[in-house]
């Protein structure tokens, strides 16, 4: 009888953009995998036909789906139970051999009915929900109850440097730190320039464009772009916001009170924005908060300059000077003038291009996959 996980995340869309190459080395190792999320909220951030067409690719693939109603967030007291109940149900007749929780709620249940099954438990956190020069309030709500349930984890992963120097001060059996989830580098790092997209929307070839993938949220803060390129007033300056989220609306009426209709895009989500990448001058990474940022290193691979924040797991790979350059989430002033700076120097927009694509490879999908088979085969040999 083959081994079975059971793979927890709050909402589909994490399982679908970070976890594909986990369930594949798993099934390289002959484990039978299991996956339970909400497949049906609204509130995945990638659009539902996505989320249908990743179920019928897993299920094809012999890969099991169980549904189980998530709410967003911390969720409400009513539907947290019948969630309980629902994982209680799958694990009593399903018997698994591994738990891999991830996500703030998905990390919560999943610990929670590790220790009631007896089941050993793999974390992966993609970022704490508090962080250093992050709110007081995050830090008195969400480090007790990550230390509390760091009791009852055999292995918490992180994936940046600040999240595991905290992991390591936490009653864990271990810690693991790996960098991210996993990158195509070589994919990205080939791709050339095209710019067919521009004339698709409009946009002239010698223009400068700066690119954003992400969800369209308070979090990821487009809104500050929105406010360098109405302090720059260039007309051959563009924005592309590729990504969707709850912020559309309030977003668009800011771009049309600031007169840039014209100039700034907001496409939709994309499950493979490489297009986009082979048309950006540069890519920008605004986040209030982030673990580590899959669409900043994507944009490393391409070799687009980076303009980051500096909050989070993003200052593992932002390199004010190397990468690009680094601004305050809300210092729209600043990012303008590097957006400036970086359209009217080509010659230096190509020496970060060669720096990027070279310091991004250890962000590799082969690098990590290696390190993830090794922790997965120490409870499957």
């Amino acid at each position: 009888m083959s081994k079975k996980i059971l793979m927890i995340t709050h909402m589909a869309q994490m399982l679908a953009q970070f976890n594909t190459g986990n369930i594949n080395e798993l099934q390289s190792l002959g484990v039978e995998v299991h996956l339970a999320a909400n497949f049906i909220s609204p509130h995945n951030t990638m659009p539902l036909s996505e989320v249908s067409i990743f179920k019928k690719k897993m299920s094809s693939q012999g890969v099991h789906i169980h549904q189980i109603d998530f709410e967003r967030r911390l969720g409400t007291l009513s539907s947290n139970v019948r969630c309980w109940h629902q994982l209680n149900e799958l694990c009593k007749k399903e018997h698994f051999d591994l738990i891999h929780c991830q996500s703030p709620l998905g990390g919560v249940f999943g610990r929670l009915i590790g220790r009631k099954f007896k089941v050993p438990v793999i974390y992966t956190c993609h970022g704490f929900q508090f962080f250093k020069g992050g709110p007081i309030k995050d830090w008195i709500l969400y480090y007790p109850v990550e230390r509390f349930l760091a009791r009852y984890t055999d292995n918490l992963i992180t994936i940046n440097h600040d999240d595991d120097a905290i992991a390591s001060k936490f009653p864990c059996k271990s810690h693991t730190y790996i960098p991210g989830v996993g990158v195509n580098i070589k994919e990205l790092n080939n791709l050339k320039s095209d710019l067919s997209l521009r004339d698709e929307l409009g946009i002239s070839r010698n223009s400068f464009v700066i690119l954003s993938v992400g969800e369209l949220s308070i979090n990821k803060n487009p809104d500050v772009v929105i406010r360098a390129l109405a302090d720059l007033k260039d007309e051959n300056i563009y924005y592309i916001a590729v990504g969707k989220g709850n912020r559309l609306t309030a977003l668009k009426k800011i771009v049309a009170d600031n007169g840039l209709n014209d100039h700034v895009f907001f496409p939709g989500f994309s499950s493979d924005p490489k297009h986009y990448y082979q048309m950006a001058d540069a890519s920008v990474f605004p986040s209030r908060r982030e673990g580590l940022g899959l669409a900043g290193i994507e944009a490393m691979a391409a070799g687009l300059p980076l303009l980051t924040t500096n909050s989070g797991g993003i200052a593992d790979y932002s390199v004010e000077g190397k990468t690009g350059f680094v601004f305050s989430p809300d210092d729209d002033i600043k990012l303008a003038k590097r957006i400036f700076f970086l359209k009217n120097n080509p010659d230096i927009r190509l020496k970060i291009k060669k720096y990027n694509q070279k310091a991004v490879k250890m962000f590799s999908q082969e690098n990590v996959n290696k390190i993830m088979k090794q922790i997965y085969w120490e409870y499957f040999e």
